[in-house]
């Protein structure tokens, strides 16, 4: 599987921006898509995870009620739905998928994508 990710930007603080992940090849209903993301000298983190079958989400409590994942299964793309955006979200977006299940450590992911940057100007 391979993912590409885009929809990254400039904006505004309190703008909103869509991310898009799409995968080439099958995801199945066990499997978990995670998007995280890797600001300039920080660490990965968790963001948002989905389970690809029954759709059930999770969010890092900094995204909560501004973040919503989703994922549209006929297109075989994720979501990431950014509202509210601060500055403090600025940072490249991955997405990624887990094969085992539902996980909030990076190294638990695979099939990377390229990342897309997200900047919010204060």
């Amino acid at each position: 599987v391979q993912l590409q990710a885009s929809g990254g930007g400039l904006v505004q603080a309190g703008g909103s921006l869509r991310l898009s992940c799409v995968a080439s090849g099958r995801i199945f209903s066990s499997h978990v898509m995670g998007w995280f993301r890797q600001a300039p000298g920080k660490e990965r983190e968790f963001v948002a995870a989905i389970r690809w079958g029954v759709g059930n989400t999770y969010y890092t409590n900094s995204v909560k009620g501004r973040f919503t994942i989703s994922r549209e299964k006929v297109e075989n793309t994720v979501y990431l739905q950014m509202n509210s955006l601060k500055p403090e979200d600025t940072a490249i977006y991955y997405c990624a998928v887990s094969r085992a299940g539902l996980a909030y450590g990076w190294s638990e992911y695979d099939n990377w994508g390229q990342g897309t940057l997200v900047t919010v100007s204060s």
